[in-house]
């Protein structure tokens, strides 16, 4: 394919990464580490690294706002995108423009000589470029895949966090807690702090921070948190935080994820130092689109890209928070890789409806094989449509001011909904 200079447009340059490199997931570091060298990418200030099955993008959305919100300046790379590639790459919570991207790409495309990069490499070490040239005080990375093997490993996070350890891309990573529990605790660095906040860590993950001679700062022993009615606490160790507000993320599982937030903020204090009340306006202030994103007016509209059996626990623990429904309608659609009928099994109740459509790519299912997927899990009044934005228009003209519309299943359903609804 035809390489893209400098001043080419970004959908020139993302779709010559996508042509390039024969796989789309090709794990390891030898080749992007070389091109890391190659370009010079050490970065002098502290790098954050976030993984985890789930939660591991709204961990990175409040420890980069609470930091924004202590004066300092953030660079955050996060992965997939909803709408616009610009979302992946932030500086101060705002997306880098397309020229600063480009520059970027075309910096690591000037430096790899014949190193073969996939899309996510590429945009990995671009990324640590416009931080680095942006003199960035702070890197927040959120891992795409793992963490042992996946790119952003390659940099050596001064604080590594593990959110949480569940059954994903078990084709990658394993097919139980404990092989996933290993990978993902390939982020841990000797002398550096290493978080889980897991409330039952795998064995194998406890054991790679002692292999490695991290820090451990797990959840229940080394740090905790407690809910009140309105309010809640964070202690580690001495040291405590009190009166914190709620997170402004939804779901009861936000609360975990915000005191895995602290945990970084605490782990930073030498070289970052942040008062109280930068804590509660970042709380309160902190965004994080697509994840149980309650919608105002009505109907009632829930946007959640969870794909995961993790993610669909918490999915249905949120939805039966909310206020009751008349009618509740799911749009939704999955990709053939993953674990569907767990999904189903565990939403199947909380639906009346089911609107459902094929997403775009080779992943995809077809809106025929959606509806036997759910038939085969005992779901009735299931709804066939050529694609999500029509299955969303129909949800909405019939849900009714007293229902709720729950969009999810994928990153790219939930983009369908977005695009549509922008559109409208």
């Amino acid at each position: 394919m035809h390489k893209p200079d400098r001043h080419a447009p970004l959908v020139e340059w993302l779709a010559y990464l996508e042509a390039i490199h024969p796989v789309v997931i090709d794990m390891g570091l030898s080749r992007v580490d070389a091109v890391r060298q190659a370009m010079g990418l050490s970065p002098d200030f502290p790098v954050v690294l976030i993984g985890g099955t789930n939660g591991k993008g709204s961990v990175a959305a409040m420890v980069s706002t609470i930091l924004k919100c202590a004066g300092y300046k953030v660079g955050t790379y996060t992965s997939p995108h909803i709408l616009h590639y610009n979302e992946r790459v932030a500086i101060d919570l705002t997306p880098a423009g397309d020229a600063t991207i480009v520059d970027g790409l075309a910096a690591v495309e000037a430096a790899r000589g014949d190193v073969s990069l996939t899309y996510f490499e590429y945009g990995t070490l671009a990324a640590m470029k416009t931080f680095v040239d942006a003199k960035v005080d702070v890197a927040v990375l959120e891992v795409g895949l793992g963490g042992r093997l996946d790119a952003t490993n390659v940099f050596d996070a001064d604080v590594s966090a593990v959110v949480s350890v569940d059954l994903d891309h078990q084709a990658f990573l394993g097919d139980t807690r404990e092989a996933i529990g290993f990978e993902k605790a390939g982020i841990y660095r000797a002398g550096r702090t290493a978080i889980c906040a897991d409330p039952n860590p795998p064995a194998s993950l406890v054991a790679q921070i002692g292999k490695v001679g991290a820090r451990a700062m797990l959840l229940g022993q080394d740090y905790r948190y407690e809910r009140l009615d309105a309010q809640w606490n964070f202690r580690a160790g001495e040291r405590a935080r009190f009166a914190l507000p709620l997170p402004a993320l939804r779901g009861a599982y936000q609360l975990g994820n915000a005191a895995c937030a602290l945990a970084i903020i605490d782990a930073l204090r030498e070289r970052l130092p942040v008062d109280l009340g930068a804590v509660k306006r970042g709380l309160l202030e902190v965004s994080w689109p697509g994840r149980f994103q309650v919608l105002p007016g009505r109907p009632q509209v829930v946007l959640d890209v969870g794909h995961n059996p993790h993610a669909a626990r918490a999915l249905s623990a949120g939805l039966r928070q909310l206020p009751f429904a008349s009618r509740r309608i799911a749009v939704f659609s999955m990709l053939a890789d993953k674990d569907m009928k767990t999904v189903v099994d565990t939403l199947r109740d909380d639906f009346d409806a089911w609107y459902v459509a094929p997403l775009e790519g080779s992943r995809a299912l077809s809106a025929e094989e959606l509806s036997a997927r759910l038939a085969d899990s005992g779901v009735d009044g299931v709804r066939r449509f050529p694609d999500i934005a029509s299955a969303w228009h129909a949800a909405l003209s019939e849900a009714g001011d007293d229902g709720r519309i729950c969009v999810f299943g994928s990153f790219h359903t939930v983009a369908a909904v977005m695009a549509a609804r922008s559109e409208a």
